[in-house]
């Protein structure tokens, strides 16, 4: 047995193990391209996070649905090349908003820099993948656009908080959705597309694209607070610190509100409070750390692995779609 990709993914069948490893070569390769300016200092910003590596997750899913027509077909590493610099926009982006001080184990852009250079990095990094991807063709500018649409209005659902009424956490699922799993989605969908493969198949690996997006951020969720900055990259907590309400969080309010006990209250009054207190955001970890509100929201993103998994169902059986069934494991229970 052999392993290729993040999280440890097997791979039985050599000639796709061959196939893949090649493809995030030529990935890698294209990042390192795409991301090169006259402007040295540009160059400097722009490739600072592809030389942090990371786990390429979008490119790997893409090159796997690839496998289900031609993998060889000129569009598909551009294509992946695609998706992973607008996600790469993205954390430039993200880290801005969450005043974030490390990426992938690296000081984020604007904590190395400012956060001027770090919006107009990610905007630059945002117009070298239009640039690519106009040269794919008209439907792929406008798989990119209508998901870089939904990204954005998940992004701003966020910062608006669940409307009256609403359930805090349909909310939050709807925003991964669009934040994460839009963009997944086109990994899936562009990877097929560029390989020639039927409409079928092409919309069956955007709906698992887009399910096991939102498993992947929903097991990001639960490494903020289980994970330490060893094992993640990030600093443990970001998002408690920041006034984020990520899953873990929401079942714990769903519990508490459910005739919880006085110390699942406690609980969420000490996170609703000031958390860029040291003491007081350790705290709230390990209090997260040591509820049922962990455990269910790592529940949720097993289940939204497995509903990813059911999806692969009308697929043939190739060691692709092998490689894709181990990815739901892969990501929704992990460690970093």
């Amino acid at each position: 047995m052999t392993v290729v990709g993040p999280f440890g993914v097997s791979v039985r069948d050599p000639a796709l193990e061959a196939d893949v490893r090649a493809g995030l070569t030529a990935v890698e390769a294209g990042l390192v391209e795409a991301t090169k300016s006259d402007v040295v200092f540009i160059t400097e910003a722009a490739q600072h996070l592809v030389r942090a590596g990371g786990k390429r997750f979008r490119p790997l899913l893409l090159l796997l649905a690839a496998q289900f027509g031609d993998p060889y077909a000129p569009g598909v590493v551009p294509s992946a090349v695609v998706v992973e610099l607008t996600h790469l926009a993205t954390l430039y982006h993200d880290d801005i908003m969450d005043e974030a001080e490390v990426r992938r184990g690296v000081p984020s852009a604007n904590a190395r820099w400012n956060n001027s250079v770090a919006v107009l990095t990610g905007d630059f990094l945002f117009s070298r993948a239009s640039s690519i991807v106009a040269e794919l063709g008209t439907q792929a500018v406008r798989i990119q656009a209508e998901a870089f649409e939904r990204l954005v209005t998940g992004q701003i659902q966020e910062t608006a908080g669940p409307q009256e009424g609403e359930d805090p956490i349909a909310h939050h699922l709807g925003v991964i959705a669009g934040k994460t799993g839009s963009l997944i989605a086109v990994a899936g969908r562009l990877g097929a597309m560029m390989a020639g493969a039927g409409e079928g198949v092409v919309n069956t690996l955007a709906q698992y694209g887009e399910r096991i997006g939102i498993a992947f951020q929903l097991a990001d969720d639960v490494l903020d607070i289980s994970s330490d900055g060893a094992e993640s990259g990030k600093t443990p907590g970001t998002d408690l610190r920041e006034g984020v309400v990520t899953l873990p969080v929401l079942r714990l309010r769903e519990m508490a509100a459910r005739g919880g006990s006085p110390a699942d209250r406690a609980l969420c009054d000490l996170l609703a409070g000031d958390l860029t207190d040291d003491g007081r955001l350790a705290d709230a970890l390990a209090g997260l750390r040591a509820h049922p509100a962990l455990e269910r929201a790592r529940q949720d993103a097993l289940s939204f692995a497995e509903q990813a998994r059911q999806t692969l169902e009308p697929l043939p059986d190739t060691a692709a779609k092998a490689a894709l069934a181990e990815l739901c494991d892969a990501v929704a229970d992990r460690t970093s």
